[in-house]
């Protein structure tokens, strides 16, 4: 009876040696990361026969667990993950819009003051110092839109390096998992209860951590083996076998960088738009936002570019001459070359490049032209729509294939000879912000002054009016004088005439025809490869009957005159891209506004997504999470519990010692 007293009583005192332990050990971990706390399981000993009755025999510490809700857990994984996007994609678009309050209202006053130095020569085409002021403008425009493009490059070289960054840490998590895989499953006595609670707390630690990057899934065997999966299903360690991240240079656009899953000899690419995290989120700033806003910025580069050296074209300078370029051409070979990222698996000789034919026409979307071994297929990458242009060499002129339907506004030119299974990329406006420069040097080459002008006959009493719409070889149309006369020549029939005034009908006339009431004609001077065009529009009936209604073109060249300037000037006003429907200031205006939106979304994603997670970390640290306050109760009730213990001991050793008194 003795002996069983005292086996009770040490029985007691190591449990209680155990739960205080146990509790020392929560307590002392309160503060670190992924702990979750633990418990001793005590039960009772089985009891002893004693004739008919059983003695108990008192107690044991049958595992010491964790407490761990997988749910909760799980759920934390998935919001962590969700908050690290959000997080991460915040950061990158307040930044973006921090860019374009800065430097995109930058390039909005450089427009402004260009345009009102330009204004300033419309208005006095023989001051020098003004002209000057125009071509000084002019270089800061080119110069800020360099300075955009410029952070933008940052910006992505930036987002680069943190995807390099977050892979190799990946990458030292997947080795580092494995290795705990291998010291738990070694660690645990199959014939034996009990786990190795804090190297399971130090595995989750880093599925935590792993989570901020990406989206993790887990999977765990009967020896508490994990299988980690990353994305949607890629898996990053099996067991004990880590797979690695790695960054290669994007193909066929290098500064897209990639990410592949290695394993011995084998890579296998990752589609990033399935990580989730912060990875995904750097991946969907880089491919996504950043490069929508600086497409939009490149094509408006483009259009201002073309639209003033298009003016600047149609007038004279004050030496007489055809206005030179203000900015660099929209097709220089470089520029035309560019357009077209040609991929490394690509095993034909074509040699491609893409023309601008409109940049009112031209979309903000990427294509891909494939070739199939007969023709070459445009596939709009955005919208999905796609169209065929032809066989190699079939377009007008040779090699030169035009998108018909929608048309985009570019060709694709190639020469060479293409392999079934090639590929290349369009970007029809890469680069045209950052190569944008200031090519006219001299004041006195802006063409202020208008090669030919109208003058309508004092005669003419009609509303009905000729224009000249396009001036295509200024220095050849300045020597015409020409006559265009129209009458009704018979009801709803308007016949016009245009003829050199100094040979007048019966000689050859230079242009003839008809139009209807209400219409107008679009007429080449000359027919073929005009130098100029003009159109006439209106009801031009005279006040007699079969009355001419005459206009005279003849030369409008003076340093004193400025209307071609006025032109110029109101470009400002006139819509150019998107179809016509912006002006500059407002295809700027909308692409900052939506980039302030995005940010201002962000910002509340962001801050739901924290609740999210706050929420989710709460539930699971109710379950988990270290109480203080009841750890205390937890240590005096075991210590009370330690000392009731020794005083069943203490009992025990005094019966023992009374019994051995009595038999000396």
């Amino acid at each position: 009876m003795t002996v069983s007293l005292y086996q009770t009583g040490v029985s007691g005192l190591l449990a209680a040696q155990q739960q205080l332990a146990t509790t020392g050990h929560n307590i002392a971990n309160v503060n670190t990361d992924g702990y979750n706390r633990q418990r001793a399981e005590q039960n009772a000993s089985l009891g002893l026969n004693n004739g008919s009755n059983y003695i108990g025999a008192g107690t044991y510490i049958q595992d010491i667990t964790r407490l761990y809700d997988q749910f909760s857990h799980k759920e934390q994984l998935l919001t962590q993950s969700s908050l690290g996007n959000a997080d991460s994609l915040q950061a990158r678009l307040t930044q973006l819009d921090q860019v374009m309050s800065t430097s995109g209202n930058a390039v909005v006053g450089s427009l402004d003051k260009f345009y009102q130095a330009l204004n300033g020569v419309a208005d006095n085409p023989n001051d020098t110092g003004l002209r000057s002021i125009v071509i000084n403008q002019a270089n800061i425009l080119s110069n800020d839109f360099n300075e955009l493009t410029n952070n933008f490059d940052n910006m992505t070289n930036a987002v680069n390096g943190e995807i390099e960054q977050v892979a190799n840490r990946i990458s030292e998590i997947s080795v580092e998992l494995a290795k705990l895989n291998e010291t738990i499953m070694y660690s645990q006595n199959p014939s034996q209860g009990g786990q190795p609670n804090d190297l399971l707390d130090k595995r989750d630690q880093l599925i935590g951590e792993l989570s901020q990057f990406t989206r993790v899934t887990t999977i765990q065997d009967a020896n508490n083996v994990m299988t980690v999966m990353i994305g949607q299903g890629t898996t990053l360690v099996a067991g004990i076998t880590p797979m690695t991240l790695r960054v290669t240079a994007g193909d066929p656009d290098a500064q897209k960088t990639q990410l592949s899953l290695v394993s011995n000899n084998s890579s296998v690419a990752i589609k990033a738009s399935t990580l989730g995290g912060s990875l995904g989120a750097s991946f969907e700033f880089r491919d996504e936002h950043l490069t929508q806003t600086r497409t939009e910025i490149d094509r408006l580069a483009m259009a201002i570019s073309f639209t003033l050296n298009d003016s600047q074209a149609s007038g004279l300078d004050l030496n007489g001459l055809q206005g030179a370029n203000i900015f660099t051409d929209i097709n220089t070979t470089e520029l035309q070359q560019g357009r077209v990222l040609v991929p490394a698996s690509n095993t034909g000789t074509t040699q491609a490049q893409v023309t601008i034919n409109d940049v009112s026409l031209l979309p903000t979307d990427e294509f891909e032209v494939r070739f199939d071994g007969t023709d070459f297929t445009l596939y709009n990458l955005t919208s999905g729509a796609s169209e065929n242009l032809g066989a190699p060499g079939a377009g007008v002129p040779a090699g030169t294939h035009t998108p018909t339907s929608p048309d985009y506004g570019f060709s694709f030119v190639e020469t060479g000879v293409p392999v079934a299974g090639d590929t290349f990329t369009i970007i029809p406006t890469k680069d045209s912000a950052a190569l944008m420069k200031t090519t006219l040097t001299d004041g006195n080459a802006i063409a202020a002054s208008t090669a030919i002008a109208v003058t309508p006959s004092s005669n003419n009493v009609s509303e009905g009016k000729v224009e000249i719409t396009n001036v295509i070889n200024p220095v050849a149309a300045q020597g015409y004088n020409v006559t265009v006369d129209v009458y009704e020549s018979a009801p709803g029939t308007f016949s016009y005439r245009v003829y050199d005034t100094a040979t007048p009908p019966p000689a050859p006339t230079i242009a003839a025809g008809t139009y209807a009431p209400g219409a107008s004609v679009l007429i080449d001077i000359p027919a073929g490869t005009p130098d100029f065009q003009i159109e006439i529009s209106g009801d031009l009936v005279g006040s007699g009957t079969n009355a001419r209604e005459t206009f005279t073109l003849g030369d409008a060249f003076g340093v004193g005159n400025g209307n071609n300037a006025v032109v110029m000037a109101k470009t400002q006003e006139v819509g150019v891209t998107n179809g016509g429907r912006e002006t500059f200031s407002k295809s700027l205006a909308v692409s900052t506004a939506v980039v302030g939106a995005k940010a201002s979304n962000a910002d509340l994603t962001a801050d739901t997504a924290q609740a999210l997670f706050t929420q989710a970390y709460n539930r699971n640290q109710a379950t988990s999470g270290v109480n203080l306050d009841e750890e205390a109760a937890n240590l005096m009730k075991f210590q009370q519990a330690y000392q009731a213990a020794s005083q069943i001991i203490s009992t025990a050793n005094t019966l023992f010692d009374t019994i051995l008194a009595a038999v000396r």
